[in-house]
């Protein structure tokens, strides 16, 4: 083909374009495979070309000509493949009809001269017919590979003569069973009996992995099917009808001297088999539960967190500090991300306006679409901690960092939350803007309700939790029931030493201002979800408790809490969006109608600012002077951590126990013991900076370091160090969530202070747990609780003993003189007796040792 033009200046219309291999794949325009240089032309969709532009973006090899793609006037646009580089580049796009015409007719032109000249020269040839030759055959070894198949007999054919005598034809036949292993002596026959057991036949079973054989051309050619693969026939089922006696049948299968006979021959055997199966049990697989033993202890395959996805925003999470995580409730496979400037509050204050002028966004992320967010989620100020409601995951509740509590409802996004799993961003919906087809922007949902500053909290809010569905709390703090069965309250806490109670459900009409006239009143903005326009600006907290120190003046700054009662997922109707069916299931209940629930404890852990583990309750006390009801304070604390706690969360197969983390150490408490930690570590090299327990495996929890190492720790196998530390990210690592995606698949999202977050697959000696690990586990907790109160009771033991010492100081002064060495050493030997004696009683009480075996 010629193009016009000179040489290395493409003609008018003709534009070079470097195509990579990897766009070459995805447009089936390989070099040297679907494009040659015999055949250089490839006609490519114009849709296409925009999809991977719209999901590459500036990667793209595309994107040089993206408007003159745009521009195009017709579906279909032709590359021409150039491999001789003569305008510089592999490719050359038509960016003109005429330019494509021009090279589609100087193809056909090409092609008709080329057949023309060939017809031309195949009538001037003369064929004349010249008959083969017969040559020699010259054998090149074949003929032996024949041979050497060919089956031949090697040894002379045996033959048998079957005869029997004449008078035993047509003779009566009478079957019957006998028992091979028996000699043929005892059974009184001439002849031996051999078992002929089943067994499967292994020339049946054999697998031809390489086959051996000669083969030979011939003009004819035979093909054989079958639609059976023949095995040796097995019984593979059958049916039967139970043969039923009649009562004298039956009274005289009783009276059988045979019968009577073989149940007494049985019994020893009978009674041998009945006791080893209560001793033995036979059917325990001994094999799978040592596999299962060695898989978790000590395997070293398998054992590291592998990288399944990561998510950043070059717009709205990058270089920012992911403040929380949360994984939706029902849709598997999206995830939000809240996240913040890594500002001190001096910079803050420094770069107020420039704060003011980005927004505060939570991004909701699916792994179909890792590149961009699939909502956004729009607050007032930067949000510090968020959770989804497990009731209906279209709300959510999140904490500002100025102290404000913002509800959003995404109902209207649901579908696209559901369908974000299975549909494929190639699939997403057109806009039209100046002509172009562009990809709709990424949805911003603005807040549905904020709480009224006045009435919020001073500081930011550092934690927030929804109440479970089957219970809620009244003004007092005690606990009633909840007939809604949905979550309607939240929990949330702050540095300025206050934890509040919110609810959300809208407040009783009044016949002053009915419901329905005052919201008639407000106006109702553009875009915004109208659910909760009955909190909006006026939200304040149904209860609100400071939590005062014990020892001094002063409140403590919780930063994390935990509450006893954790949510027990049902299966939920959802809304599904309706504003109508939102609002009538969302009506308060009547006070006088609900039962309190005294089951329910209102006793409560709190992690602090300082390194302190609170343990405080909900449940106002009323004053008997005055009669009002003031807030209690904390039933104890202790200072364990060296730095702020960033983790306080519930064992969630043993909800008495608690995992702390702050600062370069970790402890375990348990509800209960008020003395302090049964298990504490020592202090790390680094920091640490979040922790999460296993969702599966209740010995295993995860700790995330400062230099970006995740701790993998197991207590079963060791309590000093971590069985695993693995390096995820090159910054400080800030949340940790396990989420179980099926019995096959565990995931884990770590996130980082520059705004990435990793989600890892957990391998499965660290998600499958052994057949013991929960006895194990529990039996570690007990012992640890008893030594707790073991040395509890130890350290009041001394202090009796010790003001027992300085009591008989001062009586052995005022005892007389003549008093005998020997009563001396009698009051001794009975005094030695009674502590002994105690000691005992101590020990048999905490059951460390049995009774009979108390012993000092």
């Amino acid at each position: 083909m010629a193009v016009s033009g000179n040489e290395g200046k493409p003609p008018a219309g003709v534009v070079p374009l470097f195509i990579a291999t990897k766009t070459q794949e995805i447009f089936e325009c390989i070099c040297d495979e679907h494009v040659t240089e015999e055949n250089p032309y490839k006609l490519l969709k114009k849709e296409e070309i925009i999809n991977d532009m719209k999901m590459r973006a500036a990667i793209s090899d595309f994107h040089p000509v993206k408007q003159i793609i745009l521009d195009y006037p017709t579906e279909e646009l032709l590359i021409v493949y150039d491999p001789d580089f003569k305008f510089g580049q592999n490719f050359y796009l038509c960016a003109t009809e005429e330019a494509k015409r021009s090279l589609f007719i100087s193809e056909e032109k090409a092609t008709i001269s080329a057949e023309v000249g060939a017809t031309a020269a195949e009538e001037e040839k003369v064929y004349v017919y010249k008959p083969p030759e017969t040559k020699e055959w010259i054998s090149q070894g074949s003929n032996v590979e024949v041979e050497d198949e060919l089956v031949l007999d090697s040894r002379p054919k045996i033959n048998f003569c079957a005869s029997r005598v004449r008078r035993d034809f047509g003779a009566p036949i009478t079957f019957s069973d006998k028992n091979a292993d028996q000699s043929s002596v005892e059974q009184g026959l001439s002849a031996s009996y051999l078992a002929c057991t089943s067994y499967l036949d292994a020339n049946f079973t054999i697998k031809k992995a390489v086959l051996d054989c000669a083969v030979q051309a011939i003009p004819e050619m035979n093909d054989n099917f079958s639609q059976t693969y023949w095995k040796h026939p097995v019984n593979a089922s059958m049916q039967y009808e139970a043969q039923e006696l009649t009562e004298n049948q039956f009274k005289a299968a009783l009276c059988n001297e045979v019968l009577s006979e073989f149940v007494k021959n049985s019994v020893s055997r009978f009674d041998l088999a009945l006791q080893q199966n209560v001793v033995t049990d036979v059917f325990f697989d001994d094999w799978k539960v040592l596999g299962e033993e060695d898989t978790n202890f000590g395997s070293k395959s398998d054992n590291h967190l592998k990288e399944y996805q990561s998510f950043t925003d070059l717009q709205y999470s990058k270089d920012k500090t992911v403040t929380c995580v949360d994984w939706h409730p029902q849709i598997k496979g999206v995830m939000a991300v809240a996240c913040c400037e890594r500002y001190s509050f001096d910079d803050r204050i420094d770069n107020a306006s420039k704060l003011l002028m980005n927004a505060s966004l939570v991004l909701i992320w699916s792994f179909a679409d890792p590149i961009h967010p699939q909502l956004l989620l729009e607050g007032p100020d930067d949000i510090f901690c968020f959770k989804f409601c497990p009731t209906n995951p279209n709300i959510v509740a999140g904490g500002c960092i100025n102290g404000q509590l913002v509800l959003w409802d995404v109902s209207e996004y649901a579908d696209k939350l559901n369908s974000s799993r299975t549909s494929s961003s190639k699939t997403q919906t057109k806009m039209t803007m100046f002509g172009e087809e562009v990809l709709p922007e990424t949805p911003t949902v603005h807040y549905s309700a904020v709480s009224a500053i006045e009435n919020s909290h001073r500081s930011l809010i550092t934690s927030v939790e929804w109440v479970p569905d089957h219970f809620e709390f009244n003004r007092l703090g005690n606990p009633v029931e909840n007939r809604m069965c949905e979550c309607c309250q939240l929990i949330t806490c702050s540095t300025d030493g206050n934890v509040m109670v919110w609810d959300i459900r809208p407040p009783k009409p009044t016949q002053a201002a009915p419901r329905e006239q005052v919201d008639k009143n407000i106006p109702t903005p553009f875009g915004v979800s109208q659910t909760f326009k009955h909190l909006d600006l006026t939200w304040k907290p149904l209860l609100k408790l400071s939590a005062t120190k014990m020892d001094s003046s002063g409140d403590y700054s919780p930063l994390k809490f935990s509450i006893p009662e954790q949510q027990e997922f049902r299966d939920h109707v959802s809304t599904g969006g309706n504003k109508h069916e939102l609002d009538e299931t969302m009506k308060v209940s009547s006070a006088k109608n609900q039962k309190p629930l005294e089951h329910i404890s209102t006793h409560y852990f709190m992690g602090t600012e300082d390194g302190e583990v609170v343990y405080a309750d909900f449940k106002l006390e009323k004053d008997n002077e005055t009669g009002k009801a003031n807030v209690p304070k904390p039933n104890w604390a202790v200072a364990c951590h060296d730095g702020p706690v960033n983790t306080l969360q519930r064992n969630p197969f043993y909800n008495d126990i608690i995992l702390s983390v702050g600062g370069w150490t970790f402890a375990l408490w348990r509800e209960g013991v008020t003395s302090g930690a049964i298990l504490q570590s020592a202090s790390a090299a680094k920091l640490y900076t979040a922790g999460h327990w296993s969702t599966t495996r209740p010995a295993v929890f995860f700790l995330g370091t400062r230099d970006g190492n995740v701790e993998v720790w197991d207590l079963l196998d060791r309590t000093h160090e971590p069985i695993l530390v693995q390096n995820v990210t090159a910054a400080q690592v800030t949340q940790i969530v396990p989420w179980v995606v099926s019995k096959k698949q565990n995931l884990i999202a770590v996130a980082d202070n520059v705004g990435t977050l990793h989600i890892l697959e957990i391998p499965w000696n660290l998600r499958h747990p052994a057949a013991t690990e929960s006895k194990g586990i529990r039996n570690y907790f007990e012992r640890e609780t008893k030594r707790i109160q073991y040395f509890d009771q130890r350290a009041i033991m001394r202090e009796t003993e010790r003001i027992g010492a300085n009591d008989g100081k001062r009586f052995s002064a005022k005892v007389t003189e003549d008093k005998t060495d020997e009563a001396m050493e009698e009051e001794y030997q009975v005094e030695l007796e009674a502590y002994l004696n105690l000691e005992k009683k101590l020990l048999m009480e905490l059951g460390i040792i049995e009774e009979e075996k108390a012993e000092i």
